[in-house]
């Protein structure tokens, strides 16, 4: 038997990448030292290749391993964490009182340091003082009673009703609830006012208002709110807001006294409208009250009957004493040519009891 010639097997090609090691057979191209061939290879395989370089160094990898991306994403929400809060965080502002130490003071150095025509006026007159003398439902209600009215009649009608809840310290929304609107209309309350008072109980009643969160509200959002009862316009809203709640920053641009006051303080030929009156005082802010309480002093000292501000007993805001008959008269005809969501211009003196 012959001899046969045995070929040694051909030792597959190596690679320093293993990656590359394919059992499938591998065409060789005729020419391997021409590169045209295989384009792309070479850089695939610079991009896998651990092997180092010819330099000695490991060539850097642009995807990081796990372990360093999760630190990565640790990183990052700690920093936003940190971070988060500073940019979104908003603290709730403030609102000092009228009637908090030191307000007053602060409100007539700013009027004096703005307006030079408040100087004057700030010298010769006593400052004004802010206390609460009523819950904020009182007042709400005291507001209502006191619609269309004259200061006299208002305030007859306003002891009767308080005499039959039982005393100021006595109505409550639960009292007001429980009269009817013959019991109301006995002691002189219409039908319609009897409707607004219990609307303003019901409010009450159900949680959408309380005394606690008016006091907290901010301007706006009291606006809004007190605005949804019926019998409640601006001009009440404005004036609770003064001399109820004492915000230093209102200014009641649709109230008579206020506007003739702001008319002759600049010596304006005609009353200014409330959005005159909105950049006439504008310089006030943000001591908007105290302005408009020293012009219903200026317009009540020039003698003017046609508001009712409250005259000045020791800088305090007291009640109104009775217009003459004439002077009423002339009131009402005044007051008539400013509506104000149903509620005559009665001024602040039904807020000061």
């Amino acid at each position: 038997m012959s001899e046969q010639t045995q070929t040694p097997p051909q030792p597959l090609p190596t690679s320093s990448d293993s990656t590359l090691v394919s059992n499938s057979p591998v065409d060789l191209p005729p020419n391997p030292s021409n590169p045209s061939k295989i384009p792309i290879r070479p850089q695939k395989i610079r991009k896998l290749s651990s092997t180092p370089s010819s330099n000695g160094k490991t060539p850097e990898t642009a995807v990081p391993s796990a372990s360093s991306a999760t630190s990565g994403a640790i990183t990052v929400t700690k920093n936003r964490r940190k971070t988060a809060p500073k940019s979104s965080r908003v603290l709730p502002q403030i609102i000092k009182p009228l009637s908090a130490d030191g307000e007053i003071d602060n409100a007539l150095q700013h009027l004096r340091s703005v307006d030079p025509l408040l100087v004057s006026l700030i010298d010769t007159l006593p400052s004004p003082q802010f206390e609460l003398h009523h819950s904020a439902f009182l007042a709400l209600s005291k507001s209502i009673l006191y619609q269309q009215l004259a200061y006299k009649a208002g305030t007859s009608i306003y002891t009767r009703f308080v005499s039959l809840c039982g005393g100021e310290d006595a109505v409550c929304p639960d009292i007001v609830l429980a009269l009817s609107p013959q019991q109301l209309k006995q002691v002189g309350i219409s039908g319609r006012k009897a409707s607004y008072l219990h609307d303003l109980a019901n409010k009450y009643k159900s949680g959408i208002l309380s005394d606690e969160t008016l006091v907290k509200m901010d301007d706006r959002s009291l606006f809004a709110m007190l605005s949804m009862v019926k019998g409640i316009g601006s001009w009440s809203v404005h004036m609770f807001m003064i001399f109820s709640l004492h915000r230093p920053d209102i200014l009641p641009v649709s109230d008579l006294g206020v506007r003739k006051g702001v008319q002759l303080l600049y010596g304006l030929e005609e009353l200014p409208r409330p959005s005159q009156m909105e950049q006439l005082c504008d310089k006030w802010k943000p001591y908007r009250s105290a302005g408009a309480w020293y012009m219903w002093r200026l317009v009540e000292g020039k003698g003017t009957p046609t508001i009712a501000a409250a005259p000045i007993d020791g800088g305090n805001v007291q009640a109104l004493q009775q217009f003459p008959v004439e002077q009423e008269t002339q009131q009402h005809q005044l007051q008539l040519l400013e509506p104000i969501n149903g509620i005559e211009n009665l001024g602040a003196c039904i807020w000061s009891q």
